[in-house]
């Protein structure tokens, strides 16, 4: 099966135990997902599928649809176990980025992401589209080569890619087979063996200099038994830095702002002289919150510190000088 069709399936599986309140009963997922499998090829595939997502820190939780009688088991995904404080979701935050976030805003992916809430509503589905605002595009996964990595995780095939340290001007060419890619504290990584070295390594995807390729044939390792990517990502990676922020929000904006957040002044002027904006103080561990403020655009205002301020005005400022495909200089 060609990885775009896993990822939809798997995408599918996500979004489906995500958007439902209830257990989603075994037989019920096998009627709207997996329609074309024969019994034992069902079992097969729903048991790898689920695995594969709760590898990747996705918690998949096993329950009955009525604890008074014996039915049979369902599954679902509680959207309060996605949100939990910075520090101990560090791990989800990985997962769901790298499967869904990174699909929203990828656009050979994002079809896929489309059909499958449309697909589930015409089949009928009771959808709470809500819990999809966990996985909304506030992050930014915009790496070189984050598609070839994912792939080639997804494949078992080795990636040939050039590398520049960090604090050096050097660039080296790396042998790596990827054992998985996470985000952790705002920055994307992979992790696996460096075939000449012989020993695991971490890379962080926005160090990676033009565009990796796949070599060889797919499944040509195996990611030893035992191994934890996110773990290691955490273990190996640097340590992350905490922003505090003071932010400007408009009024019924910025929800996932908001939430954690400590509320300076409720209705407040805001920039552009309107009432009804909240001061508020957030804090982030890694880079990430300026990806996060401007996914809100307008409705939210840096007032600090000031490094933040200017980070976002700087990548403002970089997307306004650059040319827009088609335009005439």
């Amino acid at each position: 099966m060609s990885t775009g069709r896993k990822s939809e399936r798997l995408l599918n599986l996500l979004i489906m135990l995500l958007v439902q309140r209830r257990y989603v009963p075994k037989s019920r997922i096998r009627e709207l997902l997996y329609p074309d499998s024969p019994d034992e090829g069902f079992e097969r595939t729903f048991e790898r599928d689920k695995e594969e997502l709760r590898s990747l820190g996705v918690p998949i939780e096993v329950g009955t649809l009525d604890p008074l009688f014996d039915d049979e088991p369902g599954y679902r995904i509680v959207a309060d176990a996605l949100a939990l404080p910075p520090v101990e979701l560090t791990a989800e935050e990985a997962a769901v980025i790298g499967l869904a976030t990174r699909v929203w805003q990828n656009a050979r992916l994002a079809d896929v992401a489309t059909t499958a809430v449309r697909k589930l509503a015409a089949l009928g589905v009771e959808l709470d589209t809500s819990a999809l605002d966990l996985v909304q595009p506030s992050l930014s996964a915009d790496e070189p080569g984050f598609e070839v990595f994912w792939e080639a995780v997804q494949e078992r095939c080795a990636v040939r890619f050039d590398y520049r340290r960090a604090g050096s001007t050097q660039v080296t060419r790396r042998n790596l087979q990827p054992w998985g890619v996470g985000r952790y504290a705002g920055r994307w990584y992979v992790v696996g063996l460096d075939t000449d070295r012989g020993e695991e390594r971490i890379f962080r995807l926005s160090r990676v200099q033009g565009k990796p390729r796949k070599l060889g044939r797919a499944g040509a390792y195996h990611v030893p038994e035992g191994t934890d990517v996110r773990a290691m990502i955490r273990r190996l990676a640097p340590e992350p830095t905490t922003v505090h922020a003071q932010l400007l929000v408009r009024a019924d904006a910025g929800h996932l702002l908001r939430r954690g957040a400590e509320v300076l002044a409720a209705d407040v002027e805001g920039p552009d002289g309107t009432p009804g904006w909240s001061r508020l103080r957030v804090t982030r561990t890694g880079p990430g919150l300026a990806d996060e403020v401007l996914a809100h655009g307008a409705d939210v205002l840096v007032e600090a510190p000031t490094e933040l301020r200017e980070q976002v005005r700087g990548r403002l400022a970089a997307v306004l000088a650059t040319p827009t495909r088609g335009a005439r200089p």
